[in-house]
């Protein structure tokens, strides 16, 4: 049996033997390139270049693309999605066109991996109101020995590719082009009728797997509305090493390949138990460990942000999955985000089970105070047949960002659950409580969000750990001093970059209009925020710090109150 590795070593070589240089793969987070979490496709590194950039390496390329789709986490745990994949890609940037590529694919597929031909099949586009039929691509499968009934052909939907969809969607001056792909048939597979009359190469009955795709790049919209021949014709192939290694093993199940092996035997002696009676958690936990794996190499740290919330999300449905999970990994930074999760976990499942019926708010609860997973709660929920309300769960959690943002663009947010007198002065109470943790603490402590209703205010700031009975004293005489001194409170407008020359505080960019508001507590405070507060410290009375807490990793919330001197 040939081996993932040995696929990839034979594609590479077989299309340098054809011209094409090896290039190296990308990251597979992209640093010039803020509109994506990350690489999720061999293609995407090379759209400059299939838009008319030249490629310092020439005209013909060829590479392998790990790659991640986090569209597809949630349906991980069937046979054939993974959040984590490698792409093998062949471009073509405006040399070969469709009789090389399509001769090419079939003979590394055919000769080269030895797949027998009997179970391939392929399409092509059927053509549309802007677009032909793709003959062209018919006539050369026909003339590779593929019989009528190997061949089929679909619209837009199947058979065309551009970023922005199909070619009456594409705007002014985007390129695109017609594909055709490639299908492994697994005969074992037998066809079931609820997915229509007829099984065809793109039925979801599981009995084809697409294992390539060459797109032809041919098309340029113009502004009249039609599609333009290009004068550089374009050549992108993708070809999915997991599906490839599937149709090599006659199996449809990725998960059965090399790739995963040495993963579903160490959980199967971990847990005791066989593959085939936890199909679909072992699936999950060997395909996330994977993408975890990949992305701690590729320097993300998990957190609550981005990338990093993408890792955290995946280590955190592991640990849900099984318990010994120290058993699976040596990776430290997963095998640390595990641990500081076993325990929120831990705490989280002993309110589930205290719930007899979920909604909404509950879920939203259980995610704000416990750090809960949503994917969780509707998970263990589903089990007891009940389903999460996410319409209210989304309002909860949206009315949370609001009350939490201390500044956003053309009105006040600032964390209040109301505006009044009280509030206000609690907001004020928030300033001070900040500078004051980092006079005492050090200036790495940074807000990372506040709630204020008319009672209290809570606050949270990152610091590795909960402060000592002696910080939170000095904490709170700081701020009583500070309070006491009667300090004149003022703001001024300006833009950002003025705010940020003048020292001010600011922990939430991106959400500022071009001009910001700064507000001054005497010398002892400047922050960039909307507003309002009251005008001197004065009007505080005496603040109290009530409680503290650790919510999660590096992050400390405080909870105060103030009341009028002498109470």
């Amino acid at each position: 049996m040939i081996t993932s590795n040995q696929i990839r070593e034979k594609y590479l070589n077989f299309f340098e033997k054809k011209g094409s240089v090896i290039i190296p793969p990308a990251p597979l987070v992209l640093e010039n390139d803020p509109t994506t979490l990350f690489t999720s496709s061999g293609m995407q590194p090379l759209v400059p270049y299939l838009m008319g950039e030249k490629h310092p390496m020439g005209k013909r390329l060829v590479d392998y693309q790990p790659s991640i789709r986090t569209v597809d986490i949630d349906e991980v745990g069937d046979n054939r999605h993974l959040t984590y994949f490698e792409m093998l890609g062949n471009w073509s940037l405006g040399d070969y066109f469709k009789k090389e590529q399509l001769s090419w694919i079939w003979e590394f597929l055919t000769k080269e991996l030895e797949l027998p031909k009997e179970k391939l099949y392929v399409s092509f586009f059927e053509g549309s109101l802007e677009v032909p039929e793709d003959t062209e691509s018919f006539n050369i499968w026909k003339s590779l020995g593929l019989s009528d009934d190997h061949i089929f052909s679909y619209g837009v939907d199947k058979n065309w590719w551009s970023r922005s969809g199909t070619p009456n969607q594409m705007p002014e001056g985007e390129i695109g082009g017609p594909d055709s792909e490639i299908f492994f048939e697994f005969d074992s597979i037998k066809h079931d009728k609820k997915f229509g009359e007829k099984c065809h190469p793109n039925c979801d009955c599981g009995r084809f797997l697409e294992i390539g795709n060459s797109v032809f790049i041919q098309y340029r919209k113009k502004a009249d509305g039609s599609l333009e021949e290009l004068p550089q014709k374009n050549v992108d192939f993708g070809g999915g090493l997991e599906r490839i290694s599937a149709a090599l093993n006659n199996n449809p199940d990725v998960f059965k390949t090399d790739i995963f092996n040495k993963t579903i035997n160490k959980l199967e002696e971990i847990t005791n138990s066989t593959y085939e009676k936890n199909i679909k958690n072992f699936r999950i936990i060997a395909d996330h460990l994977r993408a975890s794996e990949a992305l701690t190499k590729n320097g993300v740290v998990p957190s609550n942000k981005q990338q990093g919330y993408i890792l955290r999300r995946l280590i955190r449905k592991i640990a849900t999955k099984l318990n010994n999970f120290e058993l699976l990994t040596k990776n430290k930074v997963i095998l640390e985000e595990l641990v500081k999760f076993k325990s929120t976990l831990e705490k989280g499942l002993k309110e589930v089970e205290k719930i007899e019926k979920i909604n909404g708010k509950l879920a939203f609860d259980l995610y704000q105070t416990y750090g809960f997973p949503i994917e969780l709660t509707i998970e263990l929920f589903e089990e007891k047949g009940q389903k999460v309300d996410m319409k209210e769960f989304k309002k909860e959690f949206e009315k949370h960002k609001e009350m939490s943002r201390s500044t956003s663009v053309g009105m006040f947010k600032g964390g209040l659950a109301d505006h009044n007198e009280e509030t206000t002065k609690l907001h004020t109470a928030t300033h001070v409580l900040h500078a004051s943790l980092r006079e005492i603490l050090g200036n790495g402590v940074t807000q990372k969000g506040s709630h204020i209703t008319s009672e209290r205010l809570r606050f949270d700031f990152s610091y590795p750990e909960k402060l000592t009975d002696e910080e939170l004293e000095k904490v709170e005489e700081l701020m009583n001093k500070q309070i006491n001194s009667s300090l004149p409170i003022s703001f001024s407008e300006m833009s950002l970059n003025e705010a940020k020359s003048l020292g001010a505080l600011h922990f939430f960019d991106g959400k500022y209009g071009e001009k910001v508001k700064v507000y001054s507590i005497g010398d002892f405070s400047r922050e960039v925020c909307g507003g309002p507060h009251v005008g001197n410290t004065n009007e505080l009375g005496r603040a109290k710090i009530i409680k503290q807490e650790k919510v999660g990793s590096g992050v400390v919330r405080i909870y105060l109150k103030l009341a009028q001197n002498g109470h």
